[in-house]
């Protein structure tokens, strides 16, 4: 295996394990209220988990920002900008977990003005989220603290933390549903308590690898001018970017809800193998935006073309692989998930869709890292809007005469079109 091979997977493998524990979270959270004898709390964490799945979505900036600009910074040698980008990071981080915190009783009734839920799971929701929103400024701290040991070349680091996090929310929860009687307040505060040891476990971590760094950290380099201007550059571009990205994917399940329950159920299951196929390929994103950074931050464009090279390689591979296995093994998979058979005879009308999604979604996922890894921000957001624009009038022009399908289309072309865009921009940053 050559050098970049066993880059690429160091940083990579640590963060599909981090990514795969992360909807576990939520996956704990629901099992343990599927059995306290009422639909209408299992109703609550799905609607409290989507509202902060998507608060804490648009707020990802921190750690993407915060991982390009850091290891360019790890790749010139500058270890007091790295420090300094970190204490940037977690600084705004924890002002926008702040307004969050205040603001929290408008975000909740604005956020069920669009979310249509029955009563009595609209009040469990509302205990779940004031209880977890306190849990802010931990889950936006640890947004900066991930990034930064990615663009360190660390994703041991992070993946820890996640663990940690799950295994502290499994027996929290536990303990406070089944030992003191607690309901969705036990969840909450088991998600709340997860949260804040990941936070410092994380502060733990990095205090015994890297305090001798707290040295560099000066008021008056943090508050430099063209430091600043160019970091809220960065976070400005990703978090236009990633309101695209939100808006694309709110109004796919919208469109297919709006085709009634059998579709909406349809679009849910297969999405998933989107979502199983994400996991694996933000992994190598990761390895992309850390070694992109790196190279770039050295000025070793030879080392940058080799790594993304290899970095193709792998998603070739895997893209070829995930299609196979879903060719195979698809469609009995959606039997494990339902035995509702009206739903997977419809599910068969669209399965080749599934079957286009890896092929012509990987290259999107690799770029990004990259362009993240180069800061190249404000190219990555214009091909996001480019796909976002694309994916609506594919889907308004079409719908007529395709129905759901039409909704695939535009959704398959949108990823390719973020692989394509981005490749065709990508040759400024590869090749200057």
């Amino acid at each position: 295996m050559n050098t970049y091979n066993r880059e690429i997977l160091k940083i990579a493998i640590p963060s599909i394990v981090s990514n795969i524990t992360v909807p576990l979270l939520g996956l704990v959270d629901t099992t343990i209220v599927g059995h306290l004898g009422a639909a209408s709390y299992i109703g609550a964490i799905a609607v409290g988990g989507m509202l902060f799945n998507l608060i804490y979505w648009i707020f990802g900036f921190l750690r993407m920002g915060t991982s390009g600009m850091t290891s360019q910074a790890y790749g010139k040698k500058d270890e007091a900008e790295t420090m300094r980008i970190l204490a940037r990071s977690i600084g705004l981080g924890m002002l926008i977990a702040l307004a969050l915190i205040v603001l929290q009783y408008p975000i909740e009734r604005i956020a069920f003005l669009f979310i249509k839920a029955t009563p009595e799971v609209e009040r469990l929701a509302s205990i779940y989220f004031r209880l977890c929103i306190w849990g802010a400024p931990a889950v936006l701290g640890l947004y900066s603290i991930s990034g930064w040991c990615i663009g360190m070349q660390n994703s041991r680091f992070p993946m820890y933390v996640a663990i940690t996090q799950n295994i502290v929310n499994i027996l929290v929860s536990l303990l406070l549903v089944y030992g003191f009687g607690m309901k969705i307040e036990g969840v909450a505060i088991g998600t709340l308590v997860a949260q804040y040891a990941g936070l410092l476990m994380a502060a733990g971590l990095w205090t015994s690898h890297f305090k001798r760094l707290l040295t560099e950290v000066h008021l008056h380099s943090l508050l430099a001018k063209g430091a600043i201007r160019r970091f809220f550059q960065v976070n400005r571009d990703i978090f236009l970017r990633t309101l695209c990205l939100v808006a694309v994917t709110l109004y796919f399940t919208s469109a297919g809800a709006a085709q009634g329950e059998v579709v909406l159920a349809v679009n849910t299951l297969l999405m998933h193998f989107f979502t199983f196929f994400s996991y694996i390929m933000d992994g190598f994103a990761y390895a992309g935006e850390a070694l992109a950074g790196k190279h770039i931050g050295a000025n070793n464009r030879l080392a940058l073309q080799q790594m993304i090279r290899q970095l193709f390689i792998w998603g070739i591979a895997l893209a070829l692989a995930a299609t196979l296995i879903y060719g195979i093994g698809g469609k009995e998979f959606l039997s494990l998930i339902t035995n509702e058979q009206s739903v997977i005879a419809a599910s068969s009308t669209y399965f080749y869709w599934v079957l286009a999604i890896p092929l012509t979604g990987f290259a999107a996922f690799l770029y990004d890292g990259i362009f993240i890894g180069a800061t190249a921000t404000g190219l990555m957001l214009r091909a996001m809007f480019v796909a976002s624009v694309a994916f609506f009038a594919i889907y308004f022009g079409c719908r007529e005469a395709m129905g759901n399908h039409a909704l695939w289309l535009a959704f398959i072309t949108y990823l390719a079109l973020r692989g394509i865009v981005q490749g065709f921009l990508g040759r400024k940053i590869i090749h200057p």
